[in-house]
């Protein structure tokens, strides 16, 4: 790495001919370097910054160039993330925009290029909607992410922009009261037109500010439209306290900072509860307050207290896996959300969209009715399982063998689709797919 100049800051004004569309406040070295960043992610939870997750931040940019984007305020990040945190950065640029058109403009797409880190402060998240999302600063910054492997991070409205979905603001804001009493009021704006991709937050939808604005119930309000508009029972939240954040590492580990005990920094990651053989709400409609009930266990939740080391984690890929927090069930009635204590939930938590193997054994009628047949197995069945879509475990009605062939009864099923997984007695696995009428 070039050795760093003297501490050096600007600010200026981009030139006429784009009327004044950003400021940018720069501190540290001119003379760009390239370094090998090391991916990640963090979701801090609004108000002020945890120190020990901007480190971890920091230090994944491998001393290279890290660039704030924001639509308002100026450099308060600057000499935080350059001097104060004692890691080594090769330069710190915050860019204000002021418009749609600085998306566009030559300068900024050459600091985007260039940055190890991106951080998105907080702000109104609308105008981070409409001023980046289909511009180059979208499109470029998924490149980044996926060929140079930068990593990328954000506070409040930066956080809420990050996942596959996210609530635009478009209307304004939504409090919990609002969006529990009518699920499809204008303001609930859940959004999935393709912005910012970032790959292991597929399926998820963030929210911050958590407990301090009581925000359970609008967050939930969102997974529920995401389970019904978007028909996706992947569907995760992820939320957290003001002080505390979700840094995430490449294996899928989300370690929570905070300061607990001495402040209630604290993450929350929310999944519908797949045990249950139907997880849609019972009531989501308009004008209607949302139920969500099945008996009390609508939703399972894992809730995990920051600590300043961040050894406290919720595994993304192997939820089962997660260290250091309580499983709760969570549920919505009479416009509140209840929460008792609960599990793990004993479901295929790390293998949704189990793919299909060995295509020689012949699985019909596909779609099926209350039977399935199943011929030209290599040896005997030792264990069967059924899988649905979002995870859960079935067993089948009854299970009979005739010559080569097996009748597996499935009349306890639901109609939808499922995985069938097979353990043989040769020791092979098979997984096949089929669709109950």
């Amino acid at each position: 790495m070039k050795s760093v100049l003297p501490l050096l800051i600007f600010s200026f004004n981009i030139g006429l001919s784009f009327g004044q569309s950003y400021t940018s406040f720069f501190t540290g070295n001119r003379e760009d370097v390239e370094t090998k960043p090391m991916g990640g992610v963090c979701l801090m939870g609004g108000a002020a910054e945890n120190d020990s997750a901007m480190v971890w931040f920091l230090n994944r940019a491998s001393g290279g160039d890290v660039l704030v984007i924001r639509a308002s305020g100026s450099n308060g990040y600057n000499n935080y993330m350059y001097s104060n945190l004692g890691v080594k950065v090769n330069s710190v640029e915050s860019i204000v925009f002021n418009n749609r058109s600085a998306s566009f403009n030559p300068y900024v797409i050459d600091r985007i290029k260039k940055a190890e880190a991106i951080w998105m402060a907080g702000g109104d998240q609308w105008n981070y909607v409409r001023y980046w999302r289909n511009s180059p600063v979208d499109s470029l910054i998924n490149q980044l992410i996926l060929k140079k492997n930068i990593v990328v991070g954000g506070t409040s409205a930066g956080m809420a922009v990050l996942g596959q979905y996210y609530f635009s603001a478009e209307n304004n804001t939504v409090t919990t009261i609002e969006a529990l009493a009518n699920p499809y009021d204008t303001k609930v704006m859940v959004d999935s037109t393709s912005f910012f991709n970032v790959p292991v937050l597929k399926h998820v939808i963030t929210d911050s500010h958590y407990d301090e604005r009581d925000r359970r119930g609008r967050h939930t309000v969102f997974m529920s439209r995401i389970l019904k508009d978007y028909n996706d029972p992947k569907v995760l939240g992820i939320a957290s306290n003001e002080s505390a954040a979700v840094c995430i590492e490449g294996d899928g580990r989300a370690r929570v900072f905070g300061t607990y005990p001495d402040k209630n920094t604290k993450a929350y990651f929310i999944m519908p509860n797949c045990e249950n053989i139907d997880i849609t709400p019972e009531q989501l409609s308009t004008n209607k307050p949302l139920i969500w009930d099945k008996n009390g266990k609508a939703l399972v939740v894992y809730s995990v207290n920051g600590t300043p080391n961040g050894s406290n984690y919720f595994q993304m890929h192997d939820k089962g896996k997660s260290a250091g927090g309580n499983w709760n069930f969570w549920s919505v009635r009479n416009g509140l959300v209840n929460e008792v204590a609960g599990m793990a939930p004993n479901c295929v938590l790390s293998s949704f969209g189990l793919e299909e193997t060995d295509m020689s054994i012949v699985v019909y009628p596909n779609p099926s009715g209350d039977t399935l047949y199943l011929e030209n197995i290599s040896s005997s069945i030792s264990s069967l399982e059924i899988i649905t879509l979002h995870g859960q475990r079935l067993v089948p009605e009854k299970i009979k063998k005739e010559r080569s062939s097996y009748h597996v009864e499935i009349s306890n099923l639901p109609p939808g689709n499922y995985s069938l997984v097979l353990l043989l007695t040769d020791g092979k696995k098979t997984i096949r797919k089929f669709v109950k009428q």
